[in-house]
């Protein structure tokens, strides 16, 4: 019998230990239920029922599906919809901005050249 009171005691520290660091991992905005820090009181002062709690209605859900090896995972926004991205508001500015991609694309080709016949 004490055989399985101190096994139960090592599971028991191994869970608190894994759900004590999840708990701290986890992203502030990632926590359902309660705020982080509430589910790291219980955790810390409720070992055993803190840390099932934890798993069962705190924990983030994680997507089911991993990506394999050489998959990209689904960007967080569509590609033309990702903030920060340039859309010309009319054709204009949209020539303007292609006319100084090309004039530092030719800037950089000549400081190229330069560099490259002084050091050859």
């Amino acid at each position: 019998m004490l055989y399985f009171g101190g096994l139960f005691g090592v599971l028991t520290l191994g869970l608190w230990l894994f759900c004590l660091v999840d708990v701290i991992t986890t992203d502030d905005g990632d926590a359902r239920n309660l705020p982080k820090p509430g589910w790291l009181l219980i955790v810390l002062f409720f070992p055993l029922v803190g840390s099932i709690i934890w798993l069962v209605a705190g924990r983030p859900v994680r997507p089911v599906g991993r990506a394999r090896a050489y998959e990209r995972g689904a960007p967080a926004f569509p590609e033309y919809d990702r903030p920060g991205r340039f859309a010309a508001a009319d054709s204009e500015s949209d020539a303007e901005f292609l006319r100084r991609c090309r004039e530092r694309a030719e800037e950089q080709r000549r400081k190229a050249r330069e560099s490259g016949g002084e050091t050859a």
